[in-house]
């Protein structure tokens, strides 16, 4: 196929010169496809039903774009689109760990009657993310969920070695108790010891709005949205007439503390 000529030429027949070029070229490329991959095009991409993007996007909080892109990766198939953000906010959220978080705010939680109060740190980049709806959101949830679950720990990385091995004492006690094999009272240890993480350490706890998720999901699904790297930092529950109170923190910032 010729290939037109612009030299010379006024500046009008320039430009629809060079659009007719560019329009051939993607005629010869497209010609080099197969059926196959027409057919792909037209099921994949021009088949995802505006709803579906705008349901993914209320169920997974991710933007438009990231939600069709999902869409069209699962098929149009809402779960598995929703599993393919959940994987990429967890990957966009180990990229950004690494980031200090030094802005952030403190929001509470008073519960009906005004018998339990939690009090959170939550940290983030900027202020300007701190600022935004979506980070106050996650602030109250966040702060909802100790109220409901009473967590002792942010993460199980802040569980002391000290409780760690009472609890363990206590699981291999009692797994030798009950007649089980010497060789697999380890595995049924280790066993015990994620269900202990899920129900007393915060970012492994499942979702009390949403349990198919952990708070660490939740989290990760706000860092792939706002862009920025957030974490817990450190919380307080009170319990109006409990003989204590629960007050937890990372072990990083009491090192940095230090």
């Amino acid at each position: 196929m010729p290939r037109f000529s612009y030299a010379g030429a006024p500046a009008v027949q320039q430009t629809l010169l060079r659009s007719l070029n560019w329009l051939m070229k993607v005629e010869r490329l497209r010609a080099r496809e197969g059926p196959e991959d027409r057919i792909r095009e037209m099921t994949v991409s021009d088949k995802i039903d505006a709803k579906l993007v705008k349901e993914l996007r209320e169920k997974s909080g991710a933007p438009m774009g990231d939600c069709l892109k999902a869409l069209q990766e699962s098929h149009g198939d809402i779960e598995a689109g929703f599993v393919v953000l959940r994987k990429r906010g967890m990957a966009s959220a180990q990229k950004k760990a690494a980031r200090s978080t030094n802005e952030g705010a403190v929001g509470t939680y008073i519960h009906a009657g005004g018998k339990i109060g939690v009090l959170l740190e939550v940290n983030c980049e900027s202020d300007f993310v701190a600022r935004t709806d979506d980070f106050q959101d996650l602030l109250k949830d966040i702060a909802m969920h100790i109220a409901a679950t009473d967590p002792r720990y942010v993460k199980p990385e802040d569980v002391s070695p000290e409780d760690m091995e009472r609890e363990k004492e206590i699981y291999s006690a009692q797994a030798a108790a009950s007649g089980k094999p010497a060789k697999i009272i380890p595995q049924i240890v280790d066993g015990k010891m994620a269900k202990f993480y899920e129900e007393f350490c915060l970012l492994e706890q499942p979702f009390i709005k949403d349990q198919a998720i952990s708070i660490k999901e939740l989290i990760a699904q706000k860092v792939g949205k706002l862009g920025e790297n957030i974490t817990v930092r450190r919380f307080a529950r009170f319990k109006v007439g409990a003989p204590d109170w629960t007050v937890a923190q990372t072990k990083a910032v009491e090192a940095a503390a230090e």
